[in-house]
């Protein structure tokens, strides 16, 4: 029997293809449903915490905090476990008035902002990991995580699974929005190398590249693909999230348009 793990929202995007990785390794893997009563009473050996809200979390205040905070706080006080790798996200640098962050600067919020209710709750599950499990606890914090399957969700994703179908696409956004993209692949290698050697305290699971939707469109124009954006918004850019923690952990993550080109080719007739 291999290593023991438990993953924590496998149903979701990232649970999934997590689960598939460490099965294929021959982890022990139990993946327990929403409200499973045994979650509380065994030994879990590695906790991949994956659950959460994110389009609808403004709607759904009282449910995002269970998600990021509550269950994470109950597993933490139980204590059954070898290690527990809670997953975050960049959104939280997004109050930082700065052109680039790492994980060991202090987070800036406002409280009387509702929809921080997604930051300040994440915030909190990031506390409970790293300060009450004993040193056991690491937080991977994601940045714009895409993938071209059914389903994926995110704007770029999003992107991805139209272009299998349509040649000509017109889409709802800026070509002046950048983002840092991440592929699923090289999160679940993140979170991989994450669960080895000894917790890594908070992780940023990014590129460490801000890139505009122009300069991905410019990828699909040269691939034969035309391109059209609804708006011309030009928001100030996300402070640019540094990776030299992932460096060291030995993953490199690919660049977002090597990895559009490369798909796009494998689509071209």
């Amino acid at each position: 029997m291999g290593r023991q793990a438990t993953i924590v929202g496998a149903p979701g995007f990232v649970g999934q293809r997590l689960h598939a990785r460490l099965r294929t390794e021959g982890w022990d893997l139990y993946a327990p449903a929403k409200g499973d009563p045994e979650l509380l009473g065994r030994d879990l050996g590695v906790v991949f915490y994956c659950a959460g809200l994110t389009a609808d979390y403004d709607r759904r205040p009282f449910d995002t905090v269970a998600a990021h905070a509550s269950l994470v706080s109950e597993i933490a006080r139980q204590g059954r476990f070898e290690r527990l790798i809670y997953l975050s996200s960049t959104r939280l640098y997004d109050g930082q008035l700065r052109a680039e962050v790492g994980e060991d600067e202090p987070l800036l919020f406002d409280p009387r902002d509702p929809r921080r209710v997604y930051d300040l709750s994440k915030a909190l599950g990031e506390n409970i990991t790293v300060a009450r499990t004993g040193g056991r606890g690491a937080v991977a914090r994601l940045a714009n995580v895409y993938d071209w399957a059914d389903g994926a969700p995110g704007f770029l994703s999003e992107w991805l699974i139209r272009a299998r179908r349509e040649r000509s696409l017109r889409l709802e956004s800026s070509p002046h929005i950048r983002r840092d993209y991440i592929h699923l692949d090289d999160v679940v290698e993140a979170l991989v190398a994450m669960a080895s050697g000894e917790p890594a305290g908070i992780v940023n699971l990014a590129s460490g590249e801000l890139v505009s939707n122009a300069e991905i469109a410019g990828v699909f124009r040269a691939a034969g693909w035309e391109i059209a954006f609804a708006g011309e918004a030009e928001p100030p850019p996300p402070p640019n999230a540094r990776i030299d923690k992932l460096r060291r952990l030995g993953v490199h993550p690919r660049p977002v348009r090597d990895v559009v080109r490369a798909y796009l080719e494998g689509l071209a007739p």
